[in-house]
């Protein structure tokens, strides 16, 4: 009997061990390309496409088990304040108060508490903020309603990208997520991304990246952004901006090197009109100081 309970027990955890692992990490094994998008009933977050987005995962698994560990603690606690301080069981209440021991326990822990989720909580927050040895720039410019991407180090074209309405999808495309012109990157590449805003507050979001960042009208702020799959990961703003606030999907595709700089070469001709001394419009407003900082961070 014993043996057999052992053996029950073993299958449990096996067929229940799934569901405690980093979130998407069963997705993360999907026959490649990598697709970084929600999908129907997912639970958890997306699958990880980069270092910045493990480190999120990471970070999540950690308070996700920090809020089991109290809840459990709480809930045990309530059962045996209930149990134990019945009317029944204690029909003359004590009139302690002010239990010094108790006072400082429950100060002390939720601060060392906080201290172990703060900590990891900030080094995330400066590892997104700056990009280290980033091999080029793209500067990503929100407008009402689409995304303006600029390769100030590959040529400096600039192209709009624009949602493909739910008419013109083809076949395995995404509804309200497929744009007309993806972003491409090579995968392996630290990608420096400087946002900027034009009209209103935008949010550039690609939640399989680890990728969140405002777009701010006269401001220019910065991230970074790796893939180490190759693949199509899928974004929105998250910021709402307006009633075609839907209308601004993010699209970027990571692809071997030979690839990206194939994309380069036929993005640099489409896009020719919008390389200074081309006879192109003008750089959207504050390109040029983007430019710069971003070279003087190299």
């Amino acid at each position: 009997m014993i043996g057999r309970i052992s053996h029950i027990w073993r299958a449990a955890a096996l067929a229940v061990l799934p569901f405690l692992a980093a979130p998407g990490a069963f997705a993360q094994t999907a026959a490649q390309p990598m697709v970084g998008a929600p999908t129907p009933w997912g639970m958890g977050l997306q699958a990880s496409g980069g270092p910045i987005k493990d480190a999120i995962s990471d970070f999540n698994t950690l308070v996700f088990w920090i809020i089991v560990g109290i809840t459990i603690f709480v809930g045990l606690l309530l059962a045996w304040v209930l149990w134990r301080y019945s009317a029944a069981r204690n029909p003359t209440p004590s009139q302690t108060s002010h239990n010094t021991a108790l006072e400082i326990a429950w100060t002390v822990i939720p601060v060392l508490i906080l201290i172990v989720i703060a900590v990891p909580s900030f080094r995330l927050i400066y590892y997104q903020d700056r990009a280290r040895d980033a091999e080029f720039t793209v500067t990503v410019t929100g407008h009402q309603w689409y995304w303006n991407y600029r390769l100030p180090d590959h040529g400096n074209f600039a192209f709009d990208s624009r949602p493909v309405y739910e008419e013109d999808l083809r076949p395995g495309q995404l509804r309200n997520l497929e744009v007309d012109e993806p972003l491409v990157i090579p995968v392996g590449a630290t990608v420096r991304v400087l946002t900027q805003g034009v009209d209103v507050i935008h949010s550039f979001f690609v939640p399989s990246l680890g990728v969140q960042k405002y777009t701010i009208p006269g401001r220019t702020l910065e991230t970074w952004m790796r893939a180490d799959r190759p693949g199509t990961y899928y974004g929105q703003c998250n910021q709402i901006c307006g009633v075609n606030h839907w209308f601004m999907p993010i699209q970027i595709r990571a692809v071997p090197r030979e690839e990206f700089e194939a994309w380069v070469a036929s993005a640099r001709t489409r896009f020719a009109h919008t390389i200074p001394g081309n006879e192109a419009p003008a750089l959207a407003e504050g390109a040029a100081d983007t430019i710069r900082i971003a070279a003087a961070r190299e």
